[in-house]
């Protein structure tokens, strides 16, 4: 019943179908891949990242003129292009990003942390929310990818839902377009959920994703940072730091999960599912050592919790170390 008071009534012209509806788009993109993380290999993404962010249709004109001024700050050879195409056309890859972090002296290293920062601050501005599905890799086990990423991108559609349902909106998703064998299973299984018999699960979602190429959308280029300049490195020195024969995780991305983790939390939309569990944000799927997501915005905390004395005794023994629960509630019991 309360479904029905979710959504905006459709018009009856197909021209007038989003006169007066609030409409979101969502943006998304992957870094790293499907090689097994082995020591022979000490340049395989240790991290499988699916994710991006969503921005109200409103903002979007808006959000996109603030990428571009980001874009010319960080690369200056752009404020003098001739053409607007130049400064979209042109990518700033987030495995550059990286590699300034690791690699680059005091001022590469101080302009990578500078532009991380410029986009969060957009972000924040615009009304954005990041979602995304990371996925920690076990050494020596093949790591099935084609499973992986369709399976991503299903509970990102399952987010993006619910936000949608939350701000009586409609969306779209719009992947970075791989390739025609790559791209095909990655919709199959939303295009499955909303046209099968018994009902849409995804209404909110006016359509299948669609795909799009990063030199002609630009959002697309702002999930790709998102993802491979931010979430990627984080992920890697969160939860894979002991592994120090691979390439990617190097403490020198430290200063991202301790500068950013606290704003990436803020910008994660979640939900609680039907049993009311937290659902949402920025999800990690950890077959290492099963560490919670609430790693990728900080170390993990302990509180003290004092044990009451027992009566007749000379003192209290002495207080437990607990581990707080990462969405802020009761202390975790071990």
């Amino acid at each position: 019943m309360a479904a029905q008071t979710l959504w905006p009534p459709l018009r009856g012209a197909a021209t007038d179908v989003f006169s007066g509806v609030s409409v979101h788009l969502c943006y998304i993109d992957e870094a790293g891949n499907g090689q097994t993380l082995d020591p022979m290999r000490p340049d395989a993404p240790p991290v499988l990242v699916v994710g991006g962010f969503t921005v109200p249709r409103a903002q979007v004109k808006s959000l996109t003129w603030a990428f571009l001024d980001v874009k010319k700050r960080y690369r200056p050879q752009l404020q003098n292009a001739d053409q607007l195409s130049e400064v979209i056309q042109h990518e700033i890859k987030g495995s550059d990003v990286r590699k300034n972090l690791r690699a680059g002296n005091h001022s590469w290293r101080r302009a990578a942390t500078d532009l991380v920062a410029s986009l969060l601050d957009i972000l924040e501005s615009h009304q954005a929310r990041i979602l995304a599905r990371v996925w920690i890799k076990e050494e020596g086990l093949a790591f099935d990818e084609s499973g992986v990423y369709p399976a991503s991108v299903a509970a990102l559609n399952e987010t993006f839902q619910a936000q949608l349902a939350h701000e009586h909106s409609r969306g779209m998703m719009v992947l970075d377009s791989r390739t025609k064998v790559k791209n095909a299973p990655n919709v199959h299984c939303v295009t499955t959920r909303k046209y099968r018999t018994g009902g849409d699960s995804l209404r909110g979602v006016i359509e299948s994703p669609v795909f799009g190429h990063s030199d002609t959308h630009t959002l697309l280029q702002l999930a790709d940072l998102v993802v491979s300049s931010l979430l990627f490195p984080i992920a890697c020195h969160a939860y894979l730091s002991d592994v120090t024969w691979n390439v990617h995780c190097d403490d020198a991305y430290r200063p991202l999960r301790e500068q950013f983790g606290r704003r990436l939390k803020k910008l994660q939309f979640r939900y609680r599912d039907p049993m009311g569990k937290w659902r949402g944000g920025i999800v990690v799927s950890d077959r290492r050592t099963q560490q919670p997501s609430s790693l990728m915005f900080g170390p993990k905390k302990t509180v003290t919790v004092p044990t009451t004395a027992i009566p007749g005794q000379p003192g209290a023994p002495a207080p437990e170390q607990r581990e707080a629960d990462p969405d802020g509630g009761l202390p975790l019991l071990p």
